[in-house]
């Protein structure tokens, strides 16, 4: 038993070595960089006769190209895996990602990044890729009412990812209070690189919400503030409105009351004229009145003194009688 163990040990020991010598996958390129028309030629070693998948990805990790192939008995393979096509919307300039996949090594491959440009022409630049993120979030929201937040990942000007919770894997808010909330698993998709968010603020204050996007080695930052109130600018438009309806409500009202004052003035005025002309015709009366008066002293006082005479002179003769 021991002998059939040490046996199976040393065959064990013998196999190994074999397969570490072909289990390393080898992919180059003639050149890091390309124009329209020039050949993609890939070429590098695997295991001998095994089958190899060929997968071009495009800037937004789309799949624009695919071959299968089989590598030689000593291992070695090469392939022109496309002719660069003229830009279009599908295949636009920018930094494509050409892959080889073993079918045999436990789904081992191999990544390298080309640049698809213009022209070629005294151009040695590193290939890397720029990754920009932007967030989109109203500037103002009420307490306890949600609101949306956008983010939108891009590369060469095309939009990337997938699933939200690795890419926006380190996204959080800070709070009003100064506490941190992390959010990246809140995110949905609503598209290929655009990823949304509802979210309900529970305090007053600014929330300054910082999206992190990380992308095949590369990270990108974005920031943007949120004023939370104790009501929305609805609610507060709503309160405008009513309060012009009523200010326009008073003014009607004054403007009513003007035109009954200028009615009022206008009969005052009136009255003020009536009482001048009673005035006046007092006026008259009083110095007719005056008039009279003096005609009538002027008759009165001989009356009287005659009456005077004649009491008189019969007092007088009454006398003599007697």
């Amino acid at each position: 038993m021991k002998s059939h163990i040490l046996l199976l040990s040393f065959i064990l020991l013998l196999i190994i070595p074999v397969n570490n010598a072909y289990s390393e996958l080898k992919l180059f390129t003639t050149n890091q960089v390309y124009s329209e028309g020039e050949p993609l030629f890939v070429y590098g070693n695997g295991k001998p006769n095994e089958t190899l998948i060929i997968r071009l990805f495009s800037p937004d990790d789309t799949i624009v190209g695919f071959d299968q192939l089989t590598t030689a008995d000593d291992g070695s393979f090469n392939h022109v895996l496309l002719i660069w096509p003229k830009p279009t919307s599908s295949f636009p300039f920018g930094t494509y990602t050409i892959e080889a996949i073993s079918t045999e090594q436990n789904g081992l491959s191999q990544k390298l990044d080309v640049k698809f440009t213009s022209t070629t022409d005294l151009m040695e630049i590193p290939i890397e890729r720029h990754v920009l993120t932007s967030v989109f979030a109203p500037e103002t929201a009420a307490i306890n009412n949600p609101f949306r937040i956008f983010v939108q990942t891009t590369s060469d000007g095309l939009l990337i990812g997938d699933d939200p919770k690795e890419l926006l894997q380190t996204t959080h808010i800070h709070l009003p209070s100064g506490k941190v909330e992390t959010i990246s698993n809140a995110f949905s998709t609503l598209h290929q690189g655009l990823y949304y968010l509802d979210y309900t603020p529970k305090e007053e204050g600014t929330y300054v919400f910082h999206v992190v996007s990380f992308n095949q080695g590369t990270i990108s930052h974005a920031s943007v503030a949120t004023n939370v109130l104790s009501q929305d600018l609805g609610g507060i438009s709503n309160q405008i409105i009513e309060l012009n309806s009523v200010l326009k409500e008073t003014s009607d009202e004054l403007d009513i009351l003007k035109s009954e004052i200028e009615g009022f003035g206008s009969t005052l005025e009136g009255a003020s004229t009536n009482i001048d002309a009673s005035v006046t015709s007092v006026s008259n009366s009083v110095s007719n009145i005056e008039e009279a008066s003096s005609q009538l002293n002027s008759l009165f006082f001989p009356i009287v003194a005659s009456i005077g005479i004649i009491v008189a002179l019969q007092i007088a003769i009454l006398a003599r009688r007697r």
